[in-house]
């Protein structure tokens, strides 16, 4: 790993608007492997970019789209109770075709860099997690990792609708590595045993890696 990175504000075409986010890359000359990065409930806060930064000092040129852009661009919410709130509201008003319309132009985005060797993958954290592995249901995404992912196995958010979004397994062509902490409240034994299981049977690469103790 080298601390030796450059980042930058994008502006990302999606149909007829705009959407921004955060891109790192490493210093030195040369083609990359490209990764999206989803993020948080909070928005694309300063975790999320040091995510990125972290991403390109390991040698991969990181995108962290703002999926709240048709609501609200530019959010970066503080991880107090009223962020969260307003987390939650935000996280409400995203829906899943608009979702995947962000995911593809983001990955062309992406991919058309001259930096950018190819998309190797998507890494998403908790909400965002969610929004990695929808992506994977969809796009010919070769490596997902999903970080404490919650809501996949019902419809509480509309992104995970009309059906729940771990019905749509069926659809991933790469592999997937889901990583949660043992008690997590958001998904519980029950659920890490649904989604291993659904994965299973719709014959995807996976790993199911459970943090013994870790709350998230």
């Amino acid at each position: 790993m080298t601390d030796e990175y450059e980042s930058e504000q994008v502006r990302i075409a999606v149909g007829t608007g705009v959407m921004g986010g955060y891109l790192a890359r490493p210093s030195a000359p040369g083609r990359y492997p490209g990764v999206l990065l989803a993020h948080q409930l909070f928005g694309v806060t300063a975790d999320i970019r040091g995510f990125a930064d972290r991403l390109a000092g390991l040698g991969y040129v990181a995108l962290a789209p703002d999926f709240y852009h048709r609501s609200a661009s530019g959010v970066e919410l503080p991880t107090t109770d009223e962020g969260r709130e307003r987390g939650f509201a935000l996280m409400k008003e995203m829906t899943r075709d608009g979702v995947l319309a962000d995911m593809r132009a983001a990955a062309a985005h992406l991919g058309g860099r001259a930096e950018v060797r190819t998309v190797t993958g998507v890494l998403g954290v908790s909400l965002g997690g969610h929004l990695a592995y929808l992506a994977a249901t969809r796009l010919a995404v070769p490596v997902t990792l999903v970080l404490y992912a919650g809501w996949l196995t019902g419809t509480e958010i509309p992104v995970s609708t009309p059906e729940p979004t771990l019905d749509l397994t069926g659809g991933i062509t790469g592999r997937v590595v889901y990583v949660v902490g043992e008690r997590d409240h958001v998904v519980p034994a029950a659920d890490r045993d649904r989604i291993a299981d659904r994965l299973a049977a719709a014959g995807v690469s996976h790993e199911v890696v459970v943090v013994p103790g870790v709350p998230q």
